[in-house]
């Protein structure tokens, strides 16, 4: 998940702040959950892909299935 927001957000060009500022939230918070470090309410999730004209499943739920299915092997 995390890989995913990096590429999109360099992709489109923008900077943490920016992205951040089009969530709503603050630089640090966006960091943080870009780092795996923070969890997000799904309106949050939302948000942010809507930053990217993604829907939110394809940035976040995909990869997180992947690793439960990693850890149950």
């Amino acid at each position: 998940m995390y890989n995913k927001l990096k590429e999109y957000r360099y992709k489109n060009n923008m900077t943490l702040i920016d992205v951040a500022n089009k969530v709503g939230i603050s630089k640090a918070f966006y960091c943080q959950i870009e780092n795996g470090k923070r969890r997000l309410l799904y309106e949050t999730a939302i948000k942010i892909a809507n930053v990217f004209n993604v829907k939110p499943d394809y940035l976040f739920y995909n990869d997180t299935l992947n690793n439960m299915n990693e850890k149950d092997n």
